[in-house]
């Protein structure tokens, strides 16, 4: 009997691991290269080659400042500390936005900002829909 029970936790225990490898149990996908990122913000706001070159050396830096501000709260032991995460998460994205709009022309930024929004909006629908329940999937 008690190789029964073992046997079935660990077939438990290998299945949470396996959807885990999957992109399963909440996990985020892999984030975008900054080139990935240049590309699909030239589709929304019509970078010249240029800007494309700035926009990735900004992308690259904020690419960097996240991985090193991750490695430094992971390095802390224990649980990070997810409030203070989201603060510099936040202000990096901010600062990464100001940097963005410094290299566009006035037409570009009106479209950027509507991105901006759109993309807000979404990911606020998707979390409301998360918080009721519906999976969002």
């Amino acid at each position: 009997m008690k190789k029964l029970v073992l046997s079935l936790v660990l077939v438990v225990g290998l299945a949470f691991a396996a959807n885990a490898q999957q992109g399963g149990g909440g996990q985020r996908r892999p984030q975008m290269t900054p080139e990935e990122r240049v590309k699909q913000l030239d589709e929304k706001v019509k970078l010249t080659d240029e800007q494309k070159t700035k926009v990735t050396a900004v992308y690259a830096e904020a690419a960097e400042a996240q991985k090193k501000m991750r490695e430094e709260m992971m390095a802390g032991g224990g649980t990070p500390d997810r409030a203070a995460m989201m603060e510099k998460m936040t202000k990096m994205t901010a600062e990464t936005d100001t940097k963005l709009n410094a290299i566009f022309t006035a037409e570009q930024k009106t479209a950027y900002k509507t991105w901006q929004d759109e993309v807000k909006a979404a990911r606020e629908k998707a979390m409301k829909e998360r918080q009721a329940g519906g999976g969002g999937k």
